[in-house]
């Protein structure tokens, strides 16, 4: 489909904050772990050998009070400051069976200093039984415990400590578990894929219940988002229940929803315009051809060329004598298209622009020549695939493979230049849990970028964000050739059009600089949208997440 600009759009203005998840660790064994860290080894030892080191004969006996006082002394004035180790991570894997900790603290004599040790002698020969199983515990927890979830170099203090293992064990299992607002969205929906890709489907649906809390059609972006995911995975889990859209992606409504996009998204609509310079740019470089044919293989309500023609008026003179449109109709009805020639017609009559609509309908593939298109030797031909060529099965679908069929067809036209307009998505041959994680990175973006400039209130929204549904439910619910959504990113259309024969026909610098110009012309300018120039193809884009690419090929 094609689009132009539409009266009363609104401008762009100022997008939405990010937002950051503070990653949690697990509990095992009443034991909290920090996430993402591995094991130390050797920190751990068997407890068989450390018995064996256990006899200490010169620090075993009674004393005197005076010995008690000249250690107690020197432990408080001279051992306080050195009474420190670097933290380490808590063994999961090492479990006792004992109430009591069965290594003593004598037993770590190679880890710790002498003040240490003779600190904690005394304290074996003053204290209860009950008072030294608390003292052990402590002292298992602050030698193996990672109190500090960042580089594991803050210091633990042994002597001071804060509270009783039973408290730090049950505080630690309450902060673990994340609460469903906390938790990352886009996250949450891997999860649910994972689940739903293993087979552990009562996994997957407890899952999709908790994003239930998250999803809201009206809210903002993300809450949006999780809403059109969410029901795509229902989709998944249960095809009877809740139907993937197949059909609907060819209804009439579906259409509406996909012009708003073109109408609405800076990012497709600056994506038709580039096709147009490339369409323009082929005019300049062959002057001696007076008339322009532009055959379109999906030209929706023909926005594009409203533009196309205001942009030839302005050449004056030297404009094409005659431009020709022929529009491809798929399913063999034209009273649409007729309405849309007649439109076309009107409007490049008002500019002063010569035009002629034709409406080719019932054509096979084998039937695709210069002929059947009504192709005239003094005509410059273009051909304009503008999100068109996604939703051609490829080899993946079918042996016949169309996709690929129809551009070697294109080629036998020899065409002055093709122009390939399309999202950059890779949700063709990836399987599915790749798919969902694709959709919800690159679908995520284009809410971000609709709620940078279409306000909540707007009803063209909701039907735009409708079809946006729909999109993202069959790529992510579908296989076999109910797929229908296949896009792919732009270096496998590059193979795809190389392989047909084609060359790339780099944009030139000029083709930039003018979207950058369209993208920054409104009263407000959303510094979220992106122009760049990248292997040839003109990428647009939403916070450095290229959405749509255009290029021009010979």
């Amino acid at each position: 489909m094609a689009s132009g600009h539409s009266a009363g759009r609104p401008d762009f203005y100022a997008g939405i904050e990010g937002r950051s998840v503070e990653n949690t660790g697990a509990v095992i064994d009443n034991q909290p772990t920090a996430p993402c860290r591995t094991q130390i080894p050797g920190i751990v030892v068997d407890p068989a050998s450390q018995i064996v080191n256990r006899a200490a004969p010169n620090l075993i006996g009674k004393r005197t009070l005076a010995d008690f006082e000249k250690q107690q002394f020197q432990y408080n004035h001279l051992g306080r400051n050195n009474l420190y180790l670097r933290s380490v991570k808590p063994r999961t894997n090492y479990q006792h069976s004992s109430s009591i900790y069965p290594l003593s603290p004598i037993g770590f004599s190679s880890n710790l200093s002498p003040d240490v040790m003779g600190a904690l002698i005394q304290g074996d020969q003053q204290q209860d039984p009950e008072k030294m199983t608390n003292q052990l515990h402590e002292l298992e927890k602050q030698l193996f415990e990672d109190e500090d979830d960042g580089e594991g170099d803050a210091p633990i203090n042994l002597v001071a400590p804060s509270r009783t293992s039973s408290t730090t064990s049950s505080s630690s299992s309450t902060s673990s578990v994340a609460s469903p607002a906390s938790a990352c969205s886009k996250q949450t929906i891997m999860e649910a894929a994972s689940a739903i890709s293993e087979g552990k489907t009562d996994v997957g649906k407890e899952i999709l219940t908790r994003l239930v809390q998250v999803g809201n059609a009206k809210g903002n972006s993300e809450q949006r988002l999780v809403a059109c995911m969410l029901l795509a995975l229902k989709s998944r889990v249960n095809s009877v229940e809740n139907a993937p859209p197949v059909a609907e992606l060819f209804s009439k409504e579906h259409a509406t929803a996909t012009q708003l996009l073109y109408d609405l998204s800076p990012c497709f609509k600056l994506g038709f315009l580039a096709a147009n310079l490339a369409i323009l740019d082929a005019t300049f470089e062959q002057p001696c051809c007076s008339k322009l044919h532009v055959i379109d293989f999906d030209i929706g309500q023909g926005g594009q060329y409203k533009n196309l023609f205001h942009a030839l008026s302005e050449r004056g003179s030297v404009k094409p004598t005659l431009v020709k449109i022929t529009a491809i109709a798929d399913n063999g009805g034209d009273d649409g298209l007729k309405m849309v020639g007649d439109k076309l017609s009107q409007i490049a009559e008002r500019v002063g622009v010569c035009m002629k609509f034709n409406v080719v309908t019932g054509l096979k593939l084998s039937d695709l020549t210069r002929e059947s298109l009504g192709c005239e030797a003094d005509e410059l031909l273009a051909i304009n695939f503008a999100f068109k060529l996604y939703r051609m099965p490829d080899e993946s679908v079918c042996v016949e493979n169309p996709r690929d069929e129809l551009l070697r067809r294109v080629k036998g036209l020899a065409p002055r230049v093709v122009t390939l307009v399309e999202q950059e998505m890779n949700t063709n041959t990836a399987p599915f849990a790749s798919r969902v994680a694709e959709a919800s990175a690159y679908y995520g973006a284009l809410f971000e970028s609709i709620e940078s400039t279409v306000s909540r209130e707007n009803s063209e929204r909701a039907t735009l964000e409708e079809g946006l549904y729909r999109k993202i439910a069959n790529s992510v619910s579908c296989e076999g050739r109910e797929r229908v959504e296949r896009c792919e990113v732009f270096g496998k259309w590059r193979a795809r059009m190389s392989m047909a024969g084609f060359e790339l026909k780099p944009l030139n610098q000029s083709v930039a600089e003018s979207m950058r110009g369209r993208l920054n012309g409104g009263n407000r300018v959303n510094p979220g949208f992106t122009v760049k120039e990248e292997n040839g193809a003109v990428c647009f884009g939403w916070m450095n997440r290229t959405l749509t690419s255009a290029s021009a090929w010979r």
